[in-house]
């Protein structure tokens, strides 16, 4: 079980990749479970994978590429709804997040380390996607952790998270570069 929001999801490539193969149905709870990207979902649709989804059984080709926009759609609202939600209840002082942060965790002996490794490798991605660029940048002269942050910000490219380039970003990502 896993998030329809995930592209990543080893378990659905298996069970696409057997359907596939043995020429089995996918059967599937409900569309979007499966996923609320369109574009994954009307790729799936002209794959040659067979799926029915059991809350429309009948759908046609239509159907389904109609019901993948509708979830991506509803995808992007709930995504709005809940930074909307989060934005007013900061705003009012409610502080967010578990209050006893990483201490609650290890108490429940759920350390962190599957989150570790997980941040770890989508910061190792992202400076592997960003190395050609940084490249480039430091052929041009750009040389200081500082003229290279000037840079990737000139260039409109932004941080991981969305955010502004500056000195301490620029060292880490060249940590894992």
């Amino acid at each position: 079980m896993e998030s329809g929001r995930k592209a990543d999801r080893p378990e659905l490539t298996k069970a696409l990749h057997l359907a596939k193969v043995t020429g089995a149905t996918l059967v599937i709870a409900k569309l979007d479970r499966l996923s609320r990207n369109a574009a994954f979902l009307l790729a799936l649709r002209d794959s040659g994978v067979r799926f029915v989804a059991v809350d429309m059984p009948e759908a046609n080709d239509l159907t389904v590429g109609i019901m993948a926009l509708v979830a991506q759609a509803e995808r992007e609202a709930i995504s709005r709804r809940t930074r909307e939600a989060l934005a007013v209840a900061k705003a009012r002082g409610v502080k967010l997040g578990n209050p006893n942060g990483a201490a609650s965790l290890r108490r429940a002996g759920k350390g962190a380390a599957g989150l570790r490794a997980a941040v770890s490798a989508n910061a190792a991605a992202f400076a592997a996607d960003l190395a050609p660029v940084l490249e480039d940048i430091r052929a041009a002269g750009h040389k200081s952790l500082r003229a290279i942050a000037a840079e990737l910000t000139a260039r409109g490219i932004r941080t991981r998270r969305g955010g502004r380039w500056c000195v301490g970003n620029v060292a880490r990502i060249l940590g894992h570069y």
